[in-house]
Protein backbone atom coordinates (compact mmCIF):
# COMPACT_ATOMS: atom_id res chain seq x y z
CA UNK A 1 0.00 0.00 0.00
CA UNK A 2 1.32 3.43 -0.87
CA UNK A 3 1.70 6.04 1.82
CA UNK A 4 1.95 9.02 -1.14
CA UNK A 5 -1.86 9.02 -2.95
CA UNK A 6 -3.14 11.64 -5.35
CA UNK A 7 -4.73 14.87 -4.07
CA UNK A 8 -7.80 13.60 -6.08
CA UNK A 9 -8.17 10.57 -4.71
CA UNK A 10 -7.45 12.30 -1.21
CA UNK A 11 -10.24 14.76 -1.81
CA UNK A 12 -12.69 12.00 -3.12
CA UNK A 13 -11.80 10.02 0.36
CA UNK A 14 -12.27 13.13 2.37
CA UNK A 15 -15.70 13.99 1.22
CA UNK A 16 -16.89 10.84 1.80
CA UNK A 17 -15.55 10.62 4.95
CA UNK A 18 -17.68 14.35 5.97
CA UNK A 19 -21.15 12.23 4.70
CA UNK A 20 -20.26 9.33 5.99
CA UNK A 21 -19.96 11.85 9.47
CA UNK A 22 -22.81 14.22 8.25
CA UNK A 23 -25.54 10.56 8.03
CA UNK A 24 -24.30 9.32 10.77
CA UNK A 25 -25.22 12.43 12.93
CA UNK A 26 -28.41 12.79 10.77
CA UNK A 27 -29.24 9.45 12.01
CA UNK A 28 -28.45 10.36 15.86
CA UNK A 29 -30.28 13.27 15.82
CA UNK A 30 -33.59 11.63 14.11
CA UNK A 31 -33.26 8.52 17.05
CA UNK A 32 -33.04 11.44 19.93
CA UNK A 33 -36.01 13.35 18.78
CA UNK A 34 -38.34 10.28 18.35
CA UNK A 35 -40.47 12.47 16.12
CA UNK A 36 -41.69 11.45 12.60
CA UNK A 37 -41.98 15.21 11.74
CA UNK A 38 -38.13 16.05 12.70
CA UNK A 39 -37.08 12.79 11.07
CA UNK A 40 -38.51 13.72 7.71
CA UNK A 41 -37.04 16.88 7.98
CA UNK A 42 -33.88 15.53 8.65
CA UNK A 43 -34.17 13.03 5.84
CA UNK A 44 -35.24 15.85 3.55
CA UNK A 45 -31.92 17.45 4.47
CA UNK A 46 -29.86 14.48 3.29
CA UNK A 47 -32.14 13.89 0.52
CA UNK A 48 -30.45 17.45 -0.85
CA UNK A 49 -26.89 16.95 0.34
CA UNK A 50 -26.66 13.05 -1.17
CA UNK A 51 -26.97 14.72 -4.80
CA UNK A 52 -24.75 16.98 -4.25
CA UNK A 53 -21.77 15.48 -3.44
CA UNK A 54 -22.40 12.89 -5.78
CA UNK A 55 -21.66 15.74 -8.30
CA UNK A 56 -18.62 17.44 -6.60
CA UNK A 57 -17.12 13.98 -5.55
CA UNK A 58 -17.58 12.70 -9.35
CA UNK A 59 -16.09 16.32 -10.57
CA UNK A 60 -13.04 15.68 -8.26
CA UNK A 61 -12.39 12.47 -9.83
CA UNK A 62 -12.97 13.34 -13.39
CA UNK A 63 -10.49 16.62 -12.84
CA UNK A 64 -7.60 13.81 -11.51
CA UNK A 65 -8.31 11.53 -14.83
CA UNK A 66 -8.07 14.85 -17.16
CA UNK A 67 -4.52 16.05 -14.63
CA UNK A 68 -2.89 12.39 -15.00
CA UNK A 69 -3.88 12.17 -18.92
CA UNK A 70 -4.90 8.22 -18.47
CA UNK A 71 -8.26 9.45 -20.13
CA UNK A 72 -9.11 11.01 -23.69
CA UNK A 73 -11.14 14.04 -23.62
CA UNK A 74 -13.71 11.82 -25.19
CA UNK A 75 -13.56 9.62 -22.66
CA UNK A 76 -13.88 12.36 -19.86
CA UNK A 77 -17.20 14.21 -21.70
CA UNK A 78 -18.57 11.00 -21.76
CA UNK A 79 -17.91 10.22 -18.35
CA UNK A 80 -19.22 13.71 -17.25
CA UNK A 81 -22.43 13.83 -19.40
CA UNK A 82 -23.27 10.12 -17.76
CA UNK A 83 -22.89 11.93 -14.22
CA UNK A 84 -25.40 14.56 -15.33
CA UNK A 85 -27.83 11.71 -16.48
CA UNK A 86 -27.52 10.36 -13.24
CA UNK A 87 -28.52 13.04 -11.36
CA UNK A 88 -31.47 14.12 -13.99
CA UNK A 89 -32.93 10.70 -13.69
CA UNK A 90 -32.67 10.80 -9.60
CA UNK A 91 -34.20 14.02 -9.58
CA UNK A 92 -37.63 12.86 -11.85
Amino acid sequence: MRLMREPAVLGMVALRYLSATVELVAATLMLRSGKVATAVSINAALGLFGPLLFVVVSAIGIWGLAQGGDVSWARLGLIGLGVLLIVYAATR
